[in-house]
């Protein structure tokens, strides 16, 4: 146990989780086109949300979600209930002392192991519940998650962090030494990381539903509000994408950076013929240009559109496939997702492969909520683990951001570092109220207005 949650035990230590109360929240994103790429053309953002309840009476619940994009987020809430007599009437003391102890029971419930195992919705529900947890464990400790895992003791990480199938690349005792090793300048990165901030890069210029006009105006705000890398779709025409790029080139300049992302539009012949037509743009690098499942897809892509990087792992279903492409030297930038995997645990697992293997973590956000949970995890990454920002960025999407009690905040390109306690996963009360599909009061006058419309409600 860390000392700082140690500390955090004097409400009731007989005190127990008594509920876990779910929400299907959805957000009528496809509207504007917010978020559209070549394989997602109408998502509407949305998150199966939980909340953690106790009897501590210290008024302190934990929150976590899954992240959607619209129809499904009734089969992802339904997966979080089924995880419900697993939390219910444990200890909340010895929960958040030893988040690890759920994630293993979670993952390891033989019945509904088989619905992945460890891959899919139900592994998607088991880091939305796990992700609470750890929201509960930082509010009692009375820390930002970033900084809960930055000042607890290296050995109490390693036991956070499941092994099996990771020892042929990465073993407990390595582990614990790349962590042992980072704790010189810790406290001097701390002070970097609240003084200056993490850097990030945005896609919000690139959505592929929007104009040359729209796209050439955001990435011109984008460098003047201190963006260093910005990213475009690509993936549904190529004669656009050229048009695009050219457009996108233009606007930025020579010296900022633009990754392209194709979001598993393609096969890996095309993937590298159209990745090379677009080669003269300079892009940075070239995201999911294929399956997040075929690692040696990836390895063939890289080899052949070099100089051009591979990047991927939002859709990565785990640690096991990540460990993977790493051994496959099949990808150049590792880019986790806070509520993809079994949540922080899995992703202290992947933060350690990635510290082992030298690759660079740049994490998937945007979306419900991502950008405020992964921040944290990218600077735990700097502070406690890989102990520098060169060439790392955290994505950034400007959308929905005010319906969280603690939004991020960018200055100067960079996300600021949190400083109240918690996961930043909390959303205002009011939002739940609005978007819980298909009850809530936004939803409710929507479906009524358009009830003989069948092109609207694209959710229903």
């Amino acid at each position: 146990m860390p000392a700082h949650a140690a500390a955090a035990h004097t409400t009731r230590t007989t005190a127990r989780i008594t509920a876990v109360d779910t929400y299907d929240i959805r957000f009528p994103t496809s509207r504007s086109l917010d978020g559209s790429d070549a394989m997602n053309p109408d998502p509407d953002y949305s998150a199966a949300y939980l909340v953690l309840r106790t009897d501590a009476g210290d008024g302190l619940s934990g929150h976590g979600f899954a992240f959607t994009i619209g129809r499904g987020n009734d089969v992802q809430v339904a997966a979080i209930e089924a995880l419900r007599d697993h939390v219910v009437g444990r200890s909340v003391s010895e929960l958040c002392a030893d988040p690890g102890s759920l994630s293993r029971d979670l993952i390891g419930d033989s019945q509904l192991r088989w619905l992945g195992p460890e891959k899919g919705v139900m592994h998607m529900a088991i880091g939305a519940v796990v992700n609470a947890v750890w929201d509960l464990a930082a509010k009692r400790a009375g820390l930002p998650l970033w900084r809960f895992l930055a000042e607890a003791e290296p050995e109490w990480l390693v036991s956070q962090v499941d092994f099996r199938y990771l020892t042929d690349a990465l073993t407990p005792e390595q582990a614990l030494t790349l962590l042992r090793s980072a704790r010189a300048g810790r406290e001097a990165r701390t002070a970097d990381l609240l003084e200056r901030g993490y850097p990030g890069y945005t896609t919000s210029p690139g959505w592929l539903g929007y104009s040359d006009e729209k796209l050439t105006r955001l990435a011109k705000e984008a460098v003047a509000e201190g963006f260093t890398q910005i990213k475009l779709k690509v993936g549904a025409d190529l004669a656009d994408d050229v048009r695009r790029c050219r457009a996108a080139r233009a606007a930025i300049g020579p010296d900022v950076r633009m990754a392209i992302d194709a979001n598993q539009r393609w096969d890996v012949a095309q993937a590298i013929e159209w990745t090379n037509a677009l080669a003269e743009f300079d892009p940075y690098w070239i995201e999911e240009p294929t399956s997040p499942d075929d690692v040696l897809g990836h390895a063939t892509i890289r080899e052949a559109v070099e100089p051009v990087k591979v990047a991927t792992g939002e859709h990565v279903q785990n640690r096991i496939v990540f460990k993977q492409l790493l051994q496959a030297r099949a990808i150049d930038v590792l880019q986790l997702d806070a509520a993809r995997v079994g949540g922080v645990n899995e992703n202290l697992a992947i933060l350690l492969l990635a510290a082992r293997f030298g690759i660079p973590v740049c994490p998937h956000a945007g979306g419900v909520g991502l950008c405020e949970l992964v921040q944290h995890l990218s600077m735990f990454d700097y502070v406690a683990l890989s102990g520098t920002t060169e060439d790392r960025v955290v994505e950034y999407v400007d959308h929905l951001h005010e319906h969280f009690l603690t939004p991020t905040v960018i200055r100067d390109g960079h996300y600021q570092a949190p400083l109240t306690p918690g996961f930043s996963a909390e959303m205002h009360p009011e939002s739940i109220a609005a978007y819980t599909y298909p009850t809530g009061t936004f939803w409710a006058a929507d479906l009524a207005e358009n009830a003989g419309d069948p092109t609207e409600g694209a959710t229903a």
